[in-house]
């Protein structure tokens, strides 16, 4: 993935090429304008030379593992590229100067002079050295590269076909999935084309389960034939591969002509008068294109019955199936998983149990693999040529990761490094990224998106913001299978997901390969040369020592014991320092040695003891992420307001945490430079005055925006500075107290706002507009109100907002009865009331809230029924009630009593998860 670290690289030298202005200063002073001309020339020739480079290593990547000279190759360009890099990141710290007119901007870069000439050298060396290595490697020739890794592009798929087809009697957990696709496939009512896809990340048995459903109904098809598709395939070849595949299925077959030479054309013309009036299967299986299929289906007559059956570990693909004729293969579940492991690793034993005393250490290996079928067949293998012996189980799992990166269990490397080599080299650096996460990690959308991005592994695109094109990339990881959605908000945008530990292993392998990461855990005292970053997942960091060629670029804490004393070390050796992310952690007071990373461009402060920021932060001039949110600042610097880069400001404490009922978060006072922030998209959590006001309107890039200790009368300078916010995707506005009415009439949101949070009292009568207003907003899903004081007729405003997706209200509903008209809320999911004193009585009627999943009643003491009409919403998954009536909570705790059963229950029997609580 050399060709990733390069890619960066590229971006840079762009970036470090837009700063030149050498030649306005030439009439300043010739000899050091001439210097600095020189180096921008130097970057130019660089680029050059780089973007050539990159596309022989992208050919070069997916066979170097057979071949040394030219992986040494591309060990020695990444080592050069990471020396560019870092003599970039000194140069355009120097570029940066502070404020003043242009002869003012040109003296200080004059004062650089000694700079200029020592980077301009160092440019000069590193051209040196790519001479040197170019002199022992044809120069970026890719003649035979090609050849040779399409050979080990099919020699990689051939073993994925072939790695792990148990017998009928050893197949675990695909009995309905079988049973379905079976049906499918033998349905007579439907005379047309079928199409099905078969969908899941690599390993987890797609084709086990298609090849155990065709050789059993290959039979009642007058002609049947599988073919796996090549990654790289050509249209020609594959329409070939079809026709030998009916071919060799078929004794009487009429396709025996020589068809090597042959046309698209023809070969279609083929393909159509063989299957015309017949009825045939086609299973396609490792489909990697959804272009795939149009440009082959033209060869498939209408006068005929096909069946289709794809397999692709890209979940677009499923989009190609015919209605729901759609299978997603999940992991398996425990009780499969465990039955495979002993079926695989006891072959030898009759009775395929794991004995006793090796049933704990067994579990543990089936816990690695995570339900994996790959994974868990090729352990229980290896472990199968193993003698049963607790102490040598124990060592083997002890280096279960090497044995995978050292290819001992061959198979699942194989089959999951396919989903790794097929990705681009932009995508590559954001997965291998997702490796600094601890095992079984929770990674958050937004986090993870901030790190991809000011990290600079996205690139700039017309029409887009950063952040919308890294959220792209994430949902291509996803839609690949190398990330597993966790859970999803209201709109169905990911909001927290998680990699598989096989795919982690596999990963860390990859990136410890590629200096991308290193892992500290505690068990390792060194750090690998040239890693460019570090997550610490151990307090006891005293002992780790990094090599002096070590130049990182990020540091992630996972650890809460990590303190400021023992950050102070990595602090002053890496003064490139780009991503200090300590989330988490016990850290209270910043090391002074921070405010020297002239290259910071991310912090994280998020959820931890820190309660002061000094002035000294305005020397971070390249700071896009500053995260303070819910650590225990008071203040923030006068000097934030020069921070002209920053993106992402995050401050606000929770006072109150675990208290009952709407918890008010701090907000922080800004400075009043505020307003010279211009590259600001998200500000959270501003307190509230006049002076402040005045100053937001000028921040019109923000995309989240939220507002605390608001008054009545500063309501219309507030919705005055909104109006110039036309980006926002995201607004929270929380009055000074719960009696304070926000006066929102005069507010006109952007179309763009997704997310909107109000805490205070609403005038009733101007409710009708207010929400009026809202209905304009066509992308608006998710709406939180917060003592709002609402009534029956005031709800009522808010069913005609027919694209919510949520609704919270939080001590916000003061009537007794709430009333869900027909079709109302058609696209609402969650519905969330909380601390509702006088509610008693909730009627849903029928095709009301159609696609609700989950419903939450909390302290509703009055509440003494259910729901009236709880039993049309089919699509409910959860219902959650706490704090209800002590009448209602009882009748619902005895169905809990599986003997228990009457009419009121039977209500709720449709519900999947039902939790109650006094």
């Amino acid at each position: 993935m050399a060709e990733g670290v390069v890619g960066i690289i590229i971006l840079k030298l762009g970036l470090a090429l837009a700063t030149d202005t050498s030649r306005v200063g030439r009439n300043w002073l010739c000899h050091e304008a001439s210097a600095l001309a020189r180096i921008f020339s130097q970057i130019r020739d660089m680029k050059e030379e780089l973007e050539s480079m990159q596309s022989f290593l992208q050919g070069a990547e997916r066979f170097k593992d057979t071949d040394n000279t030219t992986a040494n190759f591309i060990k020695k360009i990444r080592c050069i590229a990471f020396e560019i890099e870092d003599v970039v990141d000194e140069f355009t710290s120097k570029m940066e100067v502070k404020q003043g007119g242009l002869a003012s901007k040109i003296k200080q870069r004059i004062c650089h002079i000694k700079t200029w000439h020592r980077l301009a050298f160092k440019f000069q060396d590193i051209k040196l050295k790519l001479e040197n290595v170019d002199r022992r490697k044809v120069r970026y020739d890719m003649t035979g590269l090609v050849k040779n890794a399409e050979q080990s592009d099919a020699n990689c798929r051939y073993t994925d076909h072939t790695s792990y087809f148990p017998t009928e009697e050893d197949l675990v957990g695909i009995d309905d999935n079988k049973k379905l696709l079976m049906n499918w496939l033998r349905c007579d009512s439907q005379l047309q084309s079928v199409i099905t896809t078969v969908c899941g990340m690599g390993g987890v048995g797609k084709t086990t389960l298609v090849a155990h459903v065709y050789n059993n109904v290959k039979v009642d098809f007058d002609s049947a034939a599988w073919i796996t598709v090549s990654k790289a395939y050509q249209v020609e070849e594959l329409l070939r591969q079809i026709i030998k595949g009916f071919n060799s299925n078929d004794l009487k077959s009429e396709l025996r002509v020589d068809i090597v030479d042959m046309e698209k054309r023809t070969l279609v013309e083929i393909i159509r008068d063989y299957l015309k009036r017949k009825r045939f299967l086609l299973v396609l299986d490792d489909v990697w294109g959804v272009d795939m299929w149009f440009k082959i289906r033209e060869a498939f007559p209408a006068n005929s019955i096909g069946r289709f059956v794809i397999t692709s570990r890209v979940h677009d693909i499923a989009l190609i199936a015919t209605g729901n004729h759609k299978i997603e293969l999940k992991p398996l579940e425990a009780h499969h998983s465990w039955e495979l492991f002993c079926k695989e690793a006891f072959w030898k034993n009759e009775d395929r149990i794991c004995p006793l005393d090796l049933q704990n250490l067994a579990q543990r290996f089936v816990d690695k693999c995570n339900g994996l079928p790959i994974a868990i067949a090729c352990i229980g293998r290896l472990l199968s040529c193993k003698s049963p012996c607790y102490s040598e189980w124990e060592n083997l799992y002890k280096e279960l990761e090497l044995q995978l990166s050292n290819n001992a269990i061959l198979d699942v490397n194989i089959v999951l490094k396919l989903s790794l080599d097929d990705l681009p080299y932009i995508l590559k650096n954001c997965f291998l990224h997702c490796t600094i996460f601890p095992e079984d990690y929770l990674i958050k959308r937004k986090r993870l998106i901030r790190h991809w991005v000011t990290a600079g592994f996205i690139a700039v695109t017309e029409h887009k913001t950063m952040e919308d094109v890294a959220e792209g990339y994430l949902y291509e990881l996803v839609n690949r299978s190398l990330l597993q959605v966790v859970e999803r908000n209201e709109s169905g945008r990911v909001r927290s997901c998680r990699m598989h530990d096989i795919i982690r292993i596999l990963a860390l392998t990859k990136s410890n390969e590629e200096s991308f990461c290193s892992v500290y855990d505690g068990s390792r005292t060194t750090s690998k040369q040239n890693t460019r970053r570090l997550s610490i997942q151990s307090s006891d960091i005293e002992k780790f020592t990094v090599s002096s060629e070590v130049h990182l670029r990020a540091i992630y804490a996972f650890n809460e014991l990590v303190t400021s004393d023992s950050l102070k070390f990595f602090l002053k050796s890496f003064n490139l320092l780009s991503t200090l992310d300590l989330q988490g952690t016990q850290i209270r007071k910043l090391p002074k040695e921070l405010f020297n990373l002239f290259n910071l461009h991310f912090l994280c402060l998020r959820d931890t003891f820190v309660e002061d920021i000094p002035e000294t932060v305005g020397r971070l001039q390249k700071l896009e992420v500053l995260d303070a949110f819910n650590a225990r600042l008071v203040s923030l610097p006068q000097s934030i307001a020069n921070l002209h880069k920053l993106r992402y400001l995050y401050v606000a404490t929770d006072p109150r945490k675990g208290t009952k009922g709407v918890v008010p978060w701090i907000g922080i006072q800004v400075p009043n430079g505020i307003r010279n922030l211009k590259s600001l998209q998200a500000l959270q959590l501003v307190e509230a005055n006049s002076e402040t006001l005045c100053h937001l309107g000028a921040l019109t890039e923000l995309r989240t925006f939220a507002i605390t200790q608001v008054r009545r009368e500063q309501c219309s300078d507030l919705c005055n500075a909104i109006m110039n916010m036309n980006h926002l995707a995201s607004l929270s506005i929380m009055a000074i107290n719960e009696t304070e009415t926000l006066e929102l009439d005069g507010l006109r949101l952007p179309p763009s706002l997704s997310k909107l949070e109000l805490g205070g009292k609403l005038d009733k009568e101007s409710m009708p507009r207010i929400v009026s207003s809202f209905s304009d907003l066509g992308n608006l899903t998710l709406l939180t109100l917060a003592l709002s004081k609402l009534d029956e007729n005031s709800f009522s405003c808010l069913l005609l907002l027919n694209g919510l997706r949520g609704i919270w209200l939080d001590k916000a509903y003061e009537g007794k009865k709430l009333h869900f008209n027909a079709m109302s809320l058609p696209s609402l999911r969650l519905l969330a009331i909380s601390d509702a004193p006088e509610l008693n009585d909730v009627v849903i009627e029928q095709s009301a809230l159609q696609n609700l999943i989950r419903l939450t009643l909390i302290d509703c003491p009055e509440l003494k029924t259910l729901p009236d009409g709880i039993e049309h919403l089919i699509t409910l998954e959860e219902l959650y009630m706490r704090g209800a009536s002590k009448e209602l909570t009882k009748k619902l705790k005895q169905k809990e009593d599986s003997n228990y059963s009457n009419t009121y229950l039977m209500k709720i029997n449709h519900i999947r998860r039902v939790t109650v609580f006094p």
